[in-house]
């Protein structure tokens, strides 16, 4: 099957679901990442004296890494306005994700819980675009079976050397994908290729978080599964 994750930055996708789409390429489905900005407006990029532009070129270059170590199917990174996505009309960014979603016409679309895990005002937003440009393309069109939202336990986000984390109650996550130690470590390594944010990595032990957690988990719009389904693409055909 074939699953579209949707995210506003890069590294969002080895911050969060590394490991499960590590296991989704390994089992042979199709997993294609959308990222909406390069990340070029990020604090790290005075380190090196890079401009918007410049360090928008090195995340893009080190994603590009990212695609290897986790054998991406395909990867599409626009260049909208990083940490400006609020000041954008929401329809023009609904618009570029719902051409992608036409252009790929996948089963599955994952993005953001509603907390967006950071609270940061990307991720909400992202998580409010994609929402809305799947349910008014799910109207029309038959592919699309499930639309998904990456989250970590609430306890997790309590134990995390980042205070400002937020996660899911027990009873909110519909979905949690069980990880080997092959992922896990794919997962590292695809942390491994943003090597202008490793002191950020290092720093918030996101890595050790990694190797600790043996699943990871997500909700799931409009369904309630209890226990949790063990795979994203389970009861659809």
């Amino acid at each position: 099957m074939k699953i579209l994750y949707v995210f506003p930055h890069p590294d969002d996708e080895s911050y969060g679901p590394g490991p499960a789409i590590s296991r989704q390429r390994r089992q042979g489905h199709e997993v294609h990442l959308l990222t909406l900005t390069r990340g070029g407006a990020t604090r790290q990029r005075h380190k090196y004296g890079y401009s918007v532009q410049e360090m928008g070129e090195v995340r893009y270059q080190e994603m590009q890494c990212v695609a290897r170590v986790l054998d991406l199917s395909g990867m599409n990174v626009l260049d909208l306005p990083d940490s400006g996505l609020k000041e954008m009309d929401p329809r023009e960014i609904e618009a570029v994700v719902r051409a992608e979603i036409e252009r790929l016409q996948p089963e599955v679309v994952v993005s953001y819980a509603v907390h967006g895990i950071s609270g940061y005002h990307d991720h909400l937003i992202a998580h409010a675009v994609v929402k809305r440009a799947f349910v008014e393309l799910a109207e029309r069109v038959t592919y699309l079976k499930r639309l998904a939202f990456f989250t970590i336990p609430e306890e997790t986000a309590a134990a995390s050397k980042n205070p400002n984390l937020s996660g899911s109650k027990p009873e909110e996550i519909d979905c949690a994908v069980e990880v080997d130690q092959v992922d896990r470590d794919l997962g590292c390594q695809a942390l491994d290729c943003y090597v202008t944010y490793q002191d950020t990595i290092e720093r918030t032990g996101i890595k050790d978080d990694i190797r600790r957690q043996g699943r990871v988990t997500f909700e799931l719009f409009g369904e309630r599964h209890d226990p949790p389904l063990s795979d994203l693409f389970d009861g659809l055909v």
